[in-house]
């Protein structure tokens, strides 16, 4: 078994240049992994590609009996929930992104027999951001899956393996492109269908192309080549965490303006309107939670009777926390709507690459929107509905003929309390 899963790991981690071939002829691809899958017919595959059959709607019909509701602006940003808090592991998993919540999960479905696998991602050796996929099923392994890889993964194509194996119990932790892949293929073809598929649900929505990595990840850190953490954070700062353990703090203004080009990220990751992977049995991301010194506290939302199996076999393992922070952050919002419509209209504009705010003053404007700007829920919130928008643009200028299928009914009543044109 081990022979299998290194072996078929290894051939599809040297085809990622050709996955980055094909989105860029394909354009809205996400290297989801499920196309790589030999033991079907990949028309198969294609045929449950989100990007075709768009985002939420049935899907999430199919999973809760019922869409998010209109009539609820909560529900409608983060979707649908059981219970929502913020936690944090009493004892962090060394060298996890934050606290260790999902790896830390993981490990405890394996260890009372939840699942006799985990699909997710490890890092590739020698790379702290590059990623590989993987069939987990010894507790080491699932450990070696924690940390970001803020790159696009075929997380799906490790389902062959299970599949070959004869797995019946097995947990995807993917993006919400995974899931809603997954879960539409499950639905509709026969291979999987005799299978336990329990998903713990990643918060993304601006992943990259691996090629494009080292030249952005060199225009954000003074030292690149130490980096091993990066996270957008709540004071408004990009923290990026070193090898000795230092954390470099870059406001989001000082960084240099041609990052701000939609095309450093795949279009696949502009045509998401699922940031909160609501598809997941349960997510766990970060943007609800308070940001505090020393403290690693996540948000925690749980969705289904088997997200609260999955928080059950850790709920003695945590800290937990009310969600805090006001919802309000329509203000920040509008002040922000004219300069990303007009970013999505511009295909070819040229950026200097000097061109950026000095640090003390990004600084100075940082400290000043974490004192007054939008926290706790207010900030996912904020960040939620700058992504809808952002995103609604980009495939109403770039990709009109999609926009009926892609996007969902709610992210239309969001543009319209804002009074933006759709």
């Amino acid at each position: 078994m081990e022979g299998l899963i290194k072996n078929s790991t290894t051939s599809r981690d040297t085809g990622f240049a050709e996955r980055e071939e094909k989105q860029r002829q394909n354009e809205l691809c996400s290297s989801c992994g499920l196309c790589s899958i030999q033991a079907w017919p990949v028309t198969e595959s294609v045929s449950s590609c989100v990007f075709t059959n768009g985002w939420l709607g049935e899907r999430e019909k199919k999973l809760f009996g019922r869409e998010r509701s209109l009539d609820n602006p909560v529900e409608m940003r983060f979707g649908i929930t059981l219970e929502r808090f913020t936690a944090q592991l009493k004892n962090p998993l060394p060298g996890s992104q934050w606290s260790g919540i999902i790896t830390r999960m993981a490990m405890r479905a394996c260890e009372e027999q939840l699942v006799e696998g985990v699909i997710s991602l490890q890092h590739t050796p020698g790379h702290h951001f590059f990623s590989q996929p993987v069939l987990a099923w010894s507790l080491d392994d699932i450990y070696a899956t924690r940390g970001n890889k803020p790159v696009l993964s075929p997380v799906l194509s490790s389902l062959e393996s299970a599949y070959r194996l004869g797995m019946k119990k097995v947990m995807v932790i993917g993006a919400a492109c995974h899931l809603h892949t997954m879960r539409n293929f499950q639905e509709q073809h026969e291979y999987l269908r005799g299978m336990e598929i329990l998903t713990i649900g990643i918060p993304c929505v601006d992943n990259v192309a691996r090629s494009k990595w080292p030249w952005i990840l060199k225009r954000m850190s003074k030292s690149p080549d130490t980096a091993c953490h990066m996270e957008f954070m709540q004071d408004f700062r990009i923290h990026i965490r070193h090898l000795d353990g230092s954390v470099e703090k870059v406001p989001f203004f000082s960084l240099p303006e041609e990052l701000s080009d939609p095309s450093i990220f795949p279009p696949a990751c502009m045509s998401c309107f699922d940031y909160l992977n609501s598809l997941a049995d349960i997510t766990v991301g970060y943007i609800g939670a308070k940001l505090l010194p020393r403290q690693k506290r996540q948000w925690i939302l749980v969705r289904t009777e088997t997200g609260q199996r999955l928080l059950k076999l850790i709920e003695e393992e945590l800290e937990r926390f009310p969600e805090s922070g006001k919802w309000e952050c329509r203000s920040f919002v509008q002040n922000t709507t004219k300069r990303i419509i007009e970013s999505m209209k511009e295909t070819h504009k040229e950026y200097s690459p000097n061109s950026r705010i000095p640090l003390w003053l990004g600084n100075l404007l940082a400290g000043a929107l974490g004192m007054i700007g939008p926290k706790g829920v207010g900030f996912a919130h904020y960040s939620v509905d700058f992504h809808l928008i952002r995103h609604y643009y980009y495939v109403k200028f770039r990709h009109p003929e999609k926009l009926e299928k892609l996007v969902p009914r709610h992210v239309r009543v969001i543009l319209a309390e804002y009074g933006l044109p759709l």
